[in-house]
C-alpha cells in the first residue's frame, strides 16, 4: 500500500531519530504562513528562521507556538542548539545554509537575495526551495544546472500558480492530450502604471507591503509567474505581455485556442492569463482529436471537444509550499524548475524615465514587468526585470518604452548579475533553450568556496 508524505515523514523520523530540518529566510507574509503550516506537519520542523528584522523572525516562530528560540551569531552554538532539537532565529541569512538543515526555503521575494541564498545553499549541499519566482525567472536555469551537479534539489515551491498550473500540464500530457495553453487567473484589475505611492492607502488596509501590491496590480507578478511556467513546461509566450482576456471558467477552452478556431491565440503551446472570475485558480486548455476520446469526454460532461478546459479553482500559496520539502528530501525531486529557457520578463517604463535616474526594481515607481519570448528578448537586448534594481539610466526612456541594455548601467557586482552572465554564456545567450552547459564552468563554480 502506498503512503502519503505524512506517513513517510513520520517513518523517516522514527528511523533517523529526528525530523526533516528546514531553514527559512524571510519572515514576511509568505514566510509566516510557511512556518505555521510546516509546524503542523509530522516529521518536519522549521528549525531556523532568518530575517533582517530579528523581531519579525522570532515573531513568526512565536506565532506558530515555538518556544525557547535561541538568537545570536555564534554559528557553533546555534548549530549545537539545532542538533539538540532547538530552534534559532538570526538576522543574517548567510547563517542558515551553514546550520544543520536539510533544506533552505527562500521567502524574501527579492531577486538578489534569492540568488545569494540559493547559490550559498547549493554550494553547501543543501536542497533549495524558492517562494521567490523573481529569482527563478532571472537565473533559475543556472541554479537548476548547479543543483543537478551538486546532488541537491532546486525547486520552486508548491502552492504558487506556476507549480499548480504545471501539475495540470503534466496531467494533460500524461493522458496524451495536446496542451494548447496553460495559465492563471489574475485577481487584480491591470494597471501597468500603478505605483506603491498611489497604492499606499490600499496596501495599509490590506496589511500588505505597498511594493508587493504594486507588483500585483501593475502585472509584473503575473508576467513573472507565467514566465516561470513557460520555462518549466517548455511552452511559448502567447504574445508580448500576454492577452489577459476577460472570461469565465466555462469559456476558457473557447478563448484560449488558436484564432483559426475562434480563440485569441496565434498558435498552440503557449502560456497566457485570464481576468474575470478565473482567479484564484489555474487552468490548462488541451486538445484531443481521437474520436473515441471526444465521445467519452462528451459523455463525461466535458464538452463537445476537441478543446477542453482543465481547471483548479485555488492555489494555497505558503500553505501548500511545505509539500515541496518531502518531494526534495525523500524523493530527490523538484516540483517545478526550468527545463528550457523559453520566456524572459523584460521591463517597461511606468512614466518617462530620465538619464541619471536609478530604477527601484519590481513593484516600484519606475518599471513594470512584460513577458516576452526569450529569443526575441535576446535579439532586442531587453534587460531582465530581475537585474534592474539599482540600475542607472544612461539615456531617456519614454513611458511604456521597454528597457534595453543600451538604456541602463547595471550593477555588475551583484550575485544575480554574475549568475545571469554565466547563464547567458552557457546558453549561448538568452533564448537558446535547453542548450548543454559547459561542465568546466559549472564544476568550477561548485568547487568554489561557499560565500561568506
Amino acid at each position: 500500500m502506498g503512503m502519503g508524505y505524512t506517513e513517510r515523514m513520520a517513518q523517516r523520523q522514527r528511523e533517523t531519530g529526528r525530523p526533516v530540518r528546514v531553514g527559512l529566510v524571510g519572515a514576511g507574509q509568505m514566510g509566516r504562513g510557511f512556518v505555521a503550516q510546516a509546524r503542523r506537519i509530522t516529521g518536519m520542523e522549521v528549525v531556523a528562521v532568518a530575517d533582517l528584522d530579528l523581531d519579525r523572525a522570532t515573531g513568526a516562530l512565536r506565532a506558530a507556538g515555538v518556544e525557547g528560540v535561541r538568537t545570536g551569531d555564534d554559528l557553533a552554538a546555534l548549530g549545537a542548539h539545532v542538533e539538540d532539537g532547538g530552534t534559532v532565529a538570526v538576522p543574517d541569512p548567510a547563517l542558515v545554509s551553514a546550520l544543520p538543515v536539510d533544506m533552505v526555503i527562500d521567502a524574501t521575494g527579492v531577486p538578489e537575495a534569492g540568488a545569494q541564498i540559493a547559490l550559498r545553499s547549493l554550494l553547501a549541499g543543501k536542497h533549495v526551495g524558492l517562494l521567490n519566482v523573481e529569482t527563478d525567472v532571472t537565473v533559475g536555469w543556472l541554479l537548476q544546472q548547479l543543483a543537478a551537479r551538486s546532488g541537491a534539489v532546486y525547486t520552486l515551491c508548491r502552492g504558487d500558480e506556476p507549480a499548480e498550473a504545471l501539475k495540470l500540464v503534466e496531467f494533460a500530457r500524461d493522458l496524451a492530450f495536446d496542451v494548447v495553453c496553460a495559465g492563471k487567473g489574475k485577481n487584480n484589475p491591470l494597471d501597468p502604471h500603478a505605483t506603491p505611492t498611489g497604492l499606499r492607502a490600499q496596501a495599509e488596509r490590506k496589511r500588505m507591503n505597498p511594493k508587493m501590491l504594486a507588483s500585483f496590480v501593475d502585472g509584473s507578478k503575473a508576467m513573472i509567474e507565467m514566465a516561470a511556467l513557460a520555462n518549466a513546461a517548455d511552452l511559448g509566450v502567447a504574445c508580448r505581455g500576454l492577452h489577459g482576456t476577460e472570461t469565465t471558467v466555462p469559456e476558457l477552452h473557447r478563448v484560449f485556442r488558436p484564432a483559426a478556431d475562434g480563440g485569441v491565440l496565434d498558435r498552440a503551446g503557449v502560456v497566457d492569463y485570464a481576468t474575470g472570475p478565473v482567479a484564484p485558480g489555474v487552468f490548462v486548455v488541451a486538445r484531443s482529436d481521437e474520436p473515441t476520446v471526444v465521445d467519452e469526454m462528451a459523455y463525461l460532461g466535458m464538452g463537445e471537444g476537441p478543446y477542453y478546459g482543465f481547471y483548479r479553482p485555488y492555489h494555497l500559496a505558503s500553505i501548500e509550499a511545505p509539500l515541496s520539502v518531502p518531494a526534495a528530501v525523500l524523493d530527490g525531486r523538484s516540483d517545478i524548475s526550468p527545463r528550457a529557457w523559453r520566456a524572459e520578463v523584460a521591463a517597461a517604463a511606468k512614466r518617462p524615465l530620465r538619464a541619471g535616474e536609478v530604477v527601484d526594481g519590481i513593484g516600484g515607481e519606475c518599471v513594470y514587468g512584460v513577458v516576452e519570448d526569450a529569443a526575441v528578448a535576446a535579439e532586442q537586448r531587453l534587460v531582465p526585470l530581475g537585474l534592474l534594481a539599482g540600475a542607472r539610466l544612461v539615456r531617456d526612456v519614454p513611458a511604456d518604452g521597454v528597457l534595453t541594455h543600451d538604456d541602463v548601467e547595471l550593477d555588475t557586482s551583484t550575485t544575480i548579475w554574475q549568475l545571469r552572465a554565466l547563464q547567458d554564456r552557457l546558453l549561448g545567450g538568452p533564448g537558446a533553450g535547453g542548450a548543454p552547459a559547459a561542465p568546466s564552468l559549472l564544476d568550477g563554480l561548485l568547487r568554489a568556496p561557499v560565500p561568506a
